[in-house]
């Protein structure tokens, strides 16, 4: 199989536009954020490329100019009837990016060795005897002739920043580190530097890898692990969409099972459409009025506790019946006293049961023989469920 971190990530994401867009190829329109980032890179790459001398700050922002009025025509804005004001806030942000991220990183300053450079690593998997090619395009490589380090740079245009434990936890990050190794073994792990250039916020942070040789290893399994299912899913046809917040950006929303519903208002609604929204009406109503009700019978029953306390009585009579206070026990074990019984007689194991969520977080922390042979073990279950949300 041959696949990229894009298209895995891609998956990761929402399985059903993985499949959209990596099996069925559909072409998707092309959405600002994607051809936004997409002029900022080469606008920051122009900037690197020293052809004999470096460009100036004019020169980088006319290239992007150039570059985002021959790109911005072919964009399918969110909102037609504000594409004039949308296109010029963000034309006017990639300028910004620019200035800024020029100003704090003059290129001469930098000795970056490769832009935009393609890697092809091959990952074989030692169960299946299969060989699987991973691709990608790293934004910069810097060395630094000092201490012969390198640094792994990657651009990142969206807002949010993520926490420390996230940034060591980048599939990313560890694919790019792991390719370069790939490309340059004589290069030690402990010489390679992760970093994430958040250019809105003109801020790099780089990733602290306590056990690189580690990390490498653990992104290969879990690499093959995701195309493994992946596999599954293909000979299965089981992709499902995964709906969050991300939808408002993608490019398959007008044909997603879970969206297109939003799209039909051109056509007339149906008797099963209104139908359908008259149930949906109905649903809303009987969930309101149950926790109405849950609510109330709290307070009724401590109005009748309340009584039953100040008369000293166990029953008391109304139209429809009566409400009798009952005096109940129930125990519960200091187990790890029992433990200490139970433990030399051979009988602790006879009382524990299975617990899955004590499992998921034991899996990471065993070595990865182990851990393989119990993901082999992971039986999948799918099943429905209805969530309301309130307009």
């Amino acid at each position: 199989m041959r696949t990229s971190y894009s298209a895995l990530d891609t998956y990761r994401t929402c399985p059903l536009k993985y499949k959209y867009q990596n099996l069925d190829k559909i072409p998707a329109p092309k959405r600002i954020e994607a051809v936004f980032g997409s002029l900022v890179h080469s606008a920051l790459k122009f900037m690197f490329e020293r052809g004999p001398l470096y460009p100036t700050l004019d020169e980088v922002i006319d290239f992007f100019t150039d570059r985002w009025n021959k790109k911005s025509e072919s964009i399918e804005w969110p909102n037609p009837d504000k594409k004039e004001v949308s296109e010029k806030l963000y034309f006017e942000e990639g300028v910004k990016i620019i200035k800024n991220f020029y100003k704090k990183n003059q290129p001469w300053k930098f000795n970056a060795v490769e832009l935009e450079s393609r890697f092809s690593v091959i990952l074989r998997d030692d169960e299946t005897d299969e060989e699987h090619t991973i691709v990608g395009i790293i934004d910069r490589i810097d060395k630094d002739p000092e201490n012969d380090e390198y640094e792994i740079i990657d651009y990142k245009t969206g807002k949010k920043m993520p926490s420390a434990d996230m940034l060591n936890d980048n599939l990313q990050l560890s694919l790019y580190h792991m390719a370069l190794r790939d490309r340059w073994p004589g290069v030690p792990a402990s010489k390679i530097k992760l970093s994430l250039y958040f250019l809105k916020h003109n801020e790099k942070i780089t990733a602290e890898k306590e056990n690189p040789e580690e990390d490498i290893g653990k992104t290969k399994n879990f690499i093959l692990a995701t195309i493994k299912e992946i596999k599954e899913k293909e000979e299965k046809n089981a992709f499902s969409p995964s709906p969050s917040a991300l939808c408002d950006y993608c490019g398959y929303k007008k044909i997603c099972p879970m969206w297109s519903h939003e799209y039909k208002k051109d056509k007339p609604e149906t008797k099963s459409e209104k139908e359908i929204a008259e149930t949906i009406t109905e649903f809303f109503d009987i969930k309101e009025s149950e926790e109405k009700n849950k609510k109330r019978l709290k307070e009724l029953r401590e109005d009748i506790l309340a009584f039953m306390e100040t008369g000293n009585v166990s029953r008391v009579f109304g139209s429809r019946g009566f409400i009798t206070k009952n005096a109940q026990e129930r125990f519960s074990f200091d187990m790890e006293k029992v433990k200490e019984v139970l433990l030399p007689e051979k009988k602790w194991e006879d009382i524990l049961s299975p617990d899955e969520k004590k499992l998921s977080k034991l899996i990471s922390f065993l070595p990865d023989k182990l851990k393989n042979k119990i993901l082999s073990f992971r039986v999948r279950k799918e099943f429905i469920v209805l969530k309301q949300t309130k307009k």
